[in-house]
């Protein structure tokens, strides 16, 4: 009897597994080929076609194309890809279904490492950035984590991270106070989060930390199960828990570090991927949930940048504002639904 009730929740899992790929194969070939054939030039399906395969075509269409349009698709899907695994480690690490790079400080304290660099000018290569993006995430990480330690209420580490946040952000509006015309200008739209303006070069300052990061994060798919025993299970189990989380969240904000020194602080999709992955597969198994998460945050991302770019043309909305506006309502529905829960067990 056992037997079968595991073989049936295997075969339905499995059903949700091959429907939500089956969905993200859909959604992302729409929303990459719409993303390749929007914007000036127009071109034709015929000529999309011929440009990706044979590279025939008009030299500005091919140039618009190649060396503009397909690099910011596949720096979209990378970094989604990379946001939505660090949600992923961020919220198994600390048993908090609604712990995120955008809600913890990481991202503002990233964010502000880079205007520093940018305003004063400081002489580094941009290949470092994510590093020295990575102290301040861990800055902003460290005091949000440390205020809220021993507490499991959800509420206590989003309030504490907003306030956090906004006082990051606040000495970021400083910074900019200090900078050249120039700086304003780059540092709006960098703030924003953005994929406008990024080349082949901005795709391989983030492909070797994709490289890395991406398989190394779902190789955390066994010990991420062993903590959902509870620390003292996995203890007993020979697991670490301690060193574990330290891994993850140096995995996590590794990963949002690099993605914010190439595309801005690109907020919910750390949160959304997760929290979608989880919501059609029904399992809090890593070895579905992380991968699916880099997938469904890769396919969000590119399909938010397509409407960004498309939908008030020839005006061009930032990517981080379109995340923002779904994050939010997909927030505040999983803060009431924990309460209802809550009040619904008392």
């Amino acid at each position: 009897m056992g037997e079968a009730i595991r073989s049936n929740t295997g075969a339905t899992r499995t059903g949700r597994v091959l429907l939500l790929v089956l969905l993200l194969i859909v959604i992302g070939a729409i929303s990459i080929l719409m993303a390749l054939k929007s914007g000036y030039p127009a071109v034709g399906w015929d000529e999309l076609l011929n440009i990706l395969l044979y590279r025939h075509g008009s030299e500005l269409a091919v140039t618009s194309i190649l060396e503009l349009r397909l690099p910011r698709v596949v720096l979209g899907l990378l970094s989604g890809a990379m946001l939505a695994i660090s949600g992923v480690l961020m919220q198994s690490g600390l048993r908090n279904p609604l712990a995120s790079p955008d809600l913890i400080g990481v991202s503002a304290g990233s964010s502000l490492i880079i205007a520093v660099i940018t305003v004063f000018h400081l002489p580094l290569a941009f290949s470092l950035f994510p590093l020295f993006g990575l102290l301040g995430g861990f800055a902003g990480g460290f005091i949000v984590i440390a205020s809220v330690s021993g507490r499991s209420d959800s509420t206590s580490m989003i309030l504490m991270g907003t306030a956090v946040s906004a006082m990051l952000n606040g000495m970021i509006v400083w910074l900019i106070t200090m900078g050249t015309q120039n700086d304003i200008n780059l540092l709006y739209t960098y703030l924003m989060g953005s994929l406008s303006g990024r080349y082949w070069h901005h795709v391989g300052h983030l492909l070797p930390w994709a490289a890395i990061g991406i398989p190394a994060a779902l190789l955390f798919a066994k010990p991420l199960n062993l903590l959902r025993l509870g620390d003292e299970q996995a203890e007993a189990l020979g697991q670490n828990v301690g060193r574990l989380r330290l891994l993850l969240l140096i995995a996590s904000g590794v990963m949002v570090s690099a993605v914010v020194a190439n595309c801005g602080p690109i907020g919910y999709i750390a949160l959304l991927g997760p929290y979608l992955t989880r919501a059609v597969l029904r399992t809090e198994d890593a070895r579905w949930v992380l991968p699916c998460s880099a997938a469904v945050g890769a396919v969000l991302l590119v399909t938010a940048d397509w409407f960004a770019k498309t939908v008030f043309t020839p005006r061009e909305i930032p990517v981080g504002l379109w995340t923002t506006m779904v994050g939010v309502p997909v927030l505040i529905l999983m803060l009431v639904t924990k309460r209802r829960g809550r009040d619904d067990q008392s």
